[in-house]
């Protein structure tokens, strides 16, 4: 005996039947086509994200080295508590930290900053959207090249600008105290575009009728900016901020390739530190170890993220 399925008809409706809802079979079916979509990626994530962190993670408690095959038997947690007991791991944390400090607060509130102004420009604002995220597409090395042209001494373009009206220049990258400041300059002017462009995108969904209203009440633009603006932004200065932070605790290109980590390891981040210990002193299992440490720190900010994004989403 065949079963055929329920079919509402008109007569149905007009009782109120409801439709019969499809079968469990039909819902599976409809989920394949994006089970197949998702396949590669998910793939792909395994073999190069949760993969070699696995694996890192299995290295971290062991003695592996460049130079040895295998990985050289087990240390257990002698290369945390090595790591934790170390005056270069507690130094390249906080060189971290501190430049996350000098970069964090500029290119957030100059990302704000610019893109209130490249909103409010009439004619001409494709320009100042290309100008101001045009550093950002540059490659490391790129940025490298120019602003260590800048800040060679005699010769740079700061020395010479500031030489024309009886300043003298300090040494921009051979002082520890001048290092990482001048580095924070470079990254600022190179990354700002990212941030520039999450606030354009955010200022574009304020509704214009809320500004309209503001006006006919008497509040002017600062007014405007400080109950419209900030308030409505909100959301999407939190995301900034923590993406911000992780970027400039992940700093490695700028530092390695303009300082190296000097002048006297006064700009050595933790992650040039992973990079020393494991492509030059050979120690993997170490560098491991201390990649494990960072991972927490970054954990810990994203959860800190999560949590201000969820009091947020209460408040609202």
């Amino acid at each position: 005996m065949s079963t055929q399925t329920p079919v509402q008809t008109d007569s149905d409706a007009g009782r109120g039947i409801a439709p019969t809802a499809p079968r469990p079979s039909a819902a599976r079916g409809q989920g394949r086509p994006a089970a197949a979509f998702l396949t590669p990626f998910v793939v792909l994530y395994l073999l190069f994200i949760i993969g070699p962190a696995l694996y890192g993670l299995v290295l971290s408690f062991t003695d592996a080295s460049l130079v040895k095959p295998g990985l050289n038997g087990g240390a257990g947690f002698g290369n945390y508590a090595e790591a934790l007991g170390s005056s270069d791991f507690w130094s390249s944390l906080w060189h971290t930290l501190w430049f996350t400090i000098l970069t964090t607060p500029p290119l957030v509130i100059l990302g704000f900053l610019l893109a209130l102004l490249a909103n409010r420009v009439a004619r001409g604002r494709w320009f100042f959207r290309l100008a101001f995220f045009a550093p950002y597409i540059l490659p490391s090395a790129v940025v490298a090249l120019i602003w260590m042209w800048l800040y060679t001494p005699a010769l740079g373009l700061l020395d010479t600008t500031l030489a024309k009206v009886g300043m003298t220049a300090p040494s921009w990258l051979g002082d520890a105290a001048w290092a990482m400041p001048s580095l924070a300059i470079t990254t600022v002017w190179w990354t700002l575009g990212f941030n520039f462009i999450l606030y354009l995108a955010g200022l574009q969904e304020i509704p214009r009728d809320l500004y309209e209203a503001a006006a006919m009440d008497g509040a002017g633009p600062w007014q405007q900016i400080r109950s419209i603006t900030i308030p409505m932004l909100g959301r999407t200065t939190t995301l900034v901020a923590v993406l911000q932070v992780i970027a400039s605790l992940k700093v490695f290109d700028q530092m390695y390739l303009m300082t190296s980590g000097g002048p006297n390891f006064a700009t050595r981040s933790i992650l040039q530190l992973v990079y020393d210990e494991g492509f030059t002193n050979y120690r993997v299992g170490y560098a491991a170890a201390v990649s494990m440490l960072f991972f927490l720190v970054v954990l810990a900010v994203s959860a800190v993220w999560f949590t201000l994004v969820r009091r947020q989403e209460k408040v609202v």
